[in-house]
């Protein structure tokens, strides 16, 4: 069973096959989908899930703060299961590609008091940006 998958049942949270099959689409590491993109996949688990069943379960795991909803750009939101480890993303400038890092440090304590401007910061997104090896071999 996923990680995401035994978070969910620890909190008692109704899984319904449609709820149970993005759940099981968004398990693995790296995983940065398109709600477009869940879809997509959770219609070859299961035909008949609609986009907006998707977009609302989505909304809800977002919600619960077991999935993040994750802009790094212009483009489209995708969602993070990778929710309950702290960690920042690493973004392919040409492809769009996500992988998830965990950079030494606590880039909280990076930020000098004199630039905090009276802030009590609760919390950091640090994007790092760069060309993928597939991007880079094309």
């Amino acid at each position: 069973m996923s990680d995401l998958l035994e978070r969910l049942r620890g909190r008692g949270w109704r899984m319904t096959a449609q709820r149970r099959v993005v759940a099981e689409v968004l398990d693995g590491d790296h995983v940065h989908l398109t709600a477009d993109e869940v879809h997509a996949r959770a219609v070859e688990r299961l035909p008949e899930i609609s986009r907006a069943t998707v977009y609302n379960t989505l909304g809800e795991l977002v919600t619960l703060g077991e999935v993040l909803e994750v802009s790094t750009d212009r483009r489209a939101k995708r969602y993070d299961p990778n929710a309950h480890r702290p960690h920042q993303h690493l973004v392919c400038a040409q492809c769009g590609a996500i992988r998830d890092v965990h950079p030494a440090g606590n880039p909280l304590a990076d930020l000098p008091d004199t630039e905090r401007f009276g802030f009590t910061i609760s919390a950091v997104e640090v994007t790092y940006r760069g060309v993928c090896p597939n991007c880079s071999a094309a």
